[in-house]
């Protein structure tokens, strides 16, 4: 075993503290550690191999231990390795039970979920104001956010394009309207603005960046790095779309605390088996459903129905009701060409791990403040 992985793995100085490591992800490893194994953190997956930076460093370990034939089980980017250090090649031999997993179906006939990155406590869904707002697709991400048991936050990147405050006011208010229960932040990386309180929320943790092509997820990433770590593009003047300019799910430690991984612009974002994220992103409709007449009531024509009485009222936005009714026709869809029961205690077992995780943080960042 090598000098540094012999450190005490629940030490608040040991090398991968800036990589998320704590205490409960310690006492998880520690059966490994006995049998001579180290800990390290997937900071990139490519073709069968993937970058696990360890307390000796960066290294490239493949991935033949690991590639059960279920997609949601694959390593990736944001899993803790067990990584055989003795081995030549290095071995990842499996990965830590994950706190959390932010998955979208794929475009596959069978419905298969792809992951898209694990372990993560704030999903950062970024929306670019150089196009007009689409509400629906943000509910979307938001569905899968809530779902994979982290905490969602949509910020919209490139305020400066919004010629006026009160313009900038009335477009919160409608993402704010889309997002109950979400921080929605505004801000521009050209002049920084709002920056520094994103900076703030994703120094608590490890945050995924989410987006389309254009969102402007590689500017605000390097605006939080302090540095041009990620590549660049303009976007087309004629509909704000840019190219892809993040090709993997990359890894990367913030200068002012918590970890950031990026990831390439998504075209698609299927929903997979996301029921209770559906409810939280349209947590109004589901209170109001509490007091339908019928308790299957399918919010369609039923007499007595709570929500249609609100949505003729004006009370809730035909648009809501609308994309709600959407989401859950397409999320009936895949569970029906899945096994839902599986993926249900996969993500109970996700939600568990990430309320101890969040709670053990709670006791580290307490501990930093006496």
């Amino acid at each position: 075993m090598s000098s540094s992985s012999s450190l005490s793995l629940s030490s608040s100085a040991h090398p991968l503290a800036p990589y998320g490591w704590d205490d409960a992800w310690a006492a998880e490893f520690g059966p490994h550690l006995e049998r001579g194994l180290i800990p390290g953190r997937v900071v990139r997956v490519d073709r069968g191999q993937c970058d696990v930076i360890t307390a000796d460093g960066l290294v490239r370990v493949d991935t033949e231990f690991v590639t059960p034939h279920d997609p949601l089980r694959v390593i990736c980017t944001g899993d803790w390795a067990v990584v055989d250090a003795g081995g030549d090649p290095r071995y990842v031999q499996q990965y830590l039970p994950r706190r959390t997993a932010f998955v979208r179906s794929t475009s596959s006939k069978r419905s298969e979920g792809q992951i898209l990155a694990a372990n993560v406590d704030f999903a950062i869904i970024a929306v670019s104001l150089a196009v007009e707002l689409d509400l629906g697709r943000i509910e979307r991400f938001l569905a899968l956010a809530w779902e994979s048991g982290a905490q969602p936050l949509v910020v919209l990147t490139k305020a400066d394009l919004v010629p006026d405050s009160v313009g900038l006011s009335y477009l919160l208010q409608d993402v704010e309207t889309a997002a109950p229960g979400v921080q929605v932040l505004a801000v521009s990386s050209t002049d920084g603005d709002g920056l520094d309180v994103l900076g703030a929320v994703v120094s608590g943790g490890t945050s995924v960046l989410l987006g389309q092509s254009g969102a402007g997820k590689s500017t605000l990433a390097n605006a939080l790095l302090g540095e041009d770590v990620m590549t660049v593009q303009a976007a087309r003047d004629v509909d704000g779309k840019g190219r892809h300019t993040t090709t993997t799910r990359n890894l990367l430690v913030l200068p002012g605390g918590g970890v950031l991984i990026d990831t390439p612009g998504l075209r698609g974002v299927g929903l997979y088996d996301a029921e209770s994220g559906v409810g939280q992103v349209f947590s109004e409709i589901e209170e109001l459903a509490a007091s339908c007449r019928f308790q299957d009531c399918a919010h369609e024509a039923e007499p007595g129905c709570a929500v249609l009485a609100a949505a003729g009222s004006g009370v809730l936005p035909e648009r809501r009701l609308e994309s709600y009714r959407k989401l859950l026709r397409e999320n009936q869809r895949i569970v029906a060409k899945t096994d839902a029961r599986v993926r249900a205690e996969l993500r109970k077992e996700w939600k568990r791990r990430g309320a101890e995780g969040r709670a053990a943080m709670e006791v580290k960042r307490g501990a930093r403040g006496r």
